[in-house]
C-alpha cells in the first residue's frame, strides 16, 4: 500500500518499505514509521547564542540534539556528514525523550534546542520531548529550514517557545538549484511561527555569487519588515567553503556589512553579523543607541538589560529576556 507523507512540502509517495528523500521515514503496511526516533547522532551543550539566537534567554546553555537526514539537500551544508547521511551510516545513541530532558536538568540547560541537521525529519522525537520538556519548565527552541507543512507545524507550535529559521535566499531559483526544495513554503513557515505566537528570528547565509544580490536582500528584509514586523533580529553569516560549494571564496566582510546596512535602511532594527568577529555582533537599544549586549563571539561580556527594558533609557527591547 502507497502512503503519502505530509510532513513536509515534498510529500514523497512511498511504496511498501521505501524510504522518503529524507532518509529517515519508511512505509510499513501503509504506515510512516520514523527511522531516528530516540536516536540522536549528536548531543550536545552550547551556549543559546551558537543556535544563533540573540533576544532569547542570552547565556543560557542549551541541551542541543539532532539525528541524521535532513528535507533538503543543500550543497553549502556545515553538517553535511550528519544532515546528509542514512540513520545507518552515522553513530548514534539512544536517548528517549525523557532522557533529554533529564540530561538538560542534569547539565543545568534552561533550554533544549532540536538543531544540527533538520528537526523536521525528527519531528516525532522533538515533539515528544518538548511536551515533557515545557512540563518541567524547559524552554523549548529550534534552528530549522522551514521546510515543513502548516498542520504539523501548527501542532508542534504549542510546545516551541522559539525558531531560528534559514532563510536561505530571497528567489524560487536559490532554493531549487542550491537546495532543492521552494521558497515558498518557507515564508510560510515564518508567518505561521509569526502567528503562533513563536519568538522567532532568521539567519540567512550570505554565498558570493549566489544570493548576494543587494536587490534581492532589500527585497526580503523588506518582506521581513512588512510580514513580521521590524523587530525580528536577522543574522547575516559569513559563508565558508565546504560540501559541493568547495570552489567559492569566504564571504568577504564588505559584503556582510553592506547586506546589514541594507537591511537597516529597509527599516529591521536588530541584524547581526556572524561566523566573524565585528561590532554588529552586539545588541543595541533602538532608542538610546547605546549597547545593551556585549558579546565576544559566543560568550556575553555585558547585559544591560533588565526586566526587557534598557537600563539607560527604559526603552522596551522585544525579545524574551527571563
Amino acid at each position: 500500500m502507497k502512503v503519502r507523507c505530509e510532513l513536509c512540502p515534498t510529500e514523497c509517495v512511498l511504496g511498501e518499505y521505501e524510504v522518503g528523500g529524507c532518509k529517515v521515514r519508511i512505509n510499513k503496511g501503509g504506515v510512516l514509521y520514523s527511522l531516528v526516533y530516540g536516536k540522536p547522532c549528536a548531543v550536545a551543550i552550547d551556549p543559546i547564542e551558537k543556535k544563533p539566537f540573540f533576544h532569547f534567554l542570552p547565556g543560557s546553555r542549551a541541551f542541543s540534539i539532532a539525528t541524521a537526514g535532513c528535507v533538503l539537500g543543500c550543497k553549502f551544508c556545515q553538517n553535511w556528514q550528519i544532515s546528509q547521511a542514512r540513520p545507518e551510516e552515522v553513530d548514534y545513541q539512544d536517548l528517549p525523550p525523557a532522557d533529554v530532558v533529564r540530561g538538560a536538568i542534569f547539565y543545568g540547560c534552561r533550554v533544549i534546542t532540536y538543531t544540527y541537521t533538520e528537526p523536521t525529519v525528527f519531528y516525532e522525537y522533538m515533539y515528544d520531548t518538548a511536551l515533557i520538556a515545557k512540563r518541567a519548565g524547559i524552554k523549548n527552541t529550534m534552528h530549522t529550514c522551514g521546510y515543513i507543512n502548516e498542520r504539523p507545524l501548527r501542532e508542534l507550535s504549542k510546545y516551541m517557545d522559539a525558531a531560528d529559521v534559514d532563510l536561505k535566499a530571497f528567489t524560487e531559483d536559490f532554493y531549487a538549484r542550491i537546495c532543492g526544495g521552494r521558497l515558498r513554503p518557507v515564508l510560510n513557515t515564518l508567518n505561521i511561527l509569526k502567528e503562533e505566537g513563536v519568538w522567532l528570528e532568521i539567519t540567512n547565509l550570505v554565498i558570493p555569487t549566489l544570493n548576494d544580490d543587494m536587490r534581492k536582500i532589500k527585497e526580503m528584509c523588506l518582506w521581513i519588515k512588512d510580514n513580521l514586523g521590524p523587530d525580528v533580529p536577522l543574522h547575516f553569516s559569513r559563508f565558508f567553503p565546504n560540501y559541493k560549494l568547495k570552489n567559492l571564496p569566504p564571504t568577504p566582510l564588505e559584503t556582510l556589512l553592506k547586506a546589514r546596512e541594507t537591511a537597516l535602511d529597509a527599516g529591521l532594527r536588530f541584524v547581526y553579523i556572524g561566523n566573524i568577529r565585528t561590532e554588529a555582533e552586539h545588541t543595541y537599544c533602538p532608542s538610546c543607541k547605546r549597547r545593551l549586549i556585549g558579546r565576544e563571539g559566543y560568550f556575553i561580556r555585558e547585559n544591560n538589560i533588565m526586566n526587557g527594558r534598557c537600563r539607560f533609557c527604559r526603552a522596551s527591547v522585544p525579545g524574551i529576556w527571563s
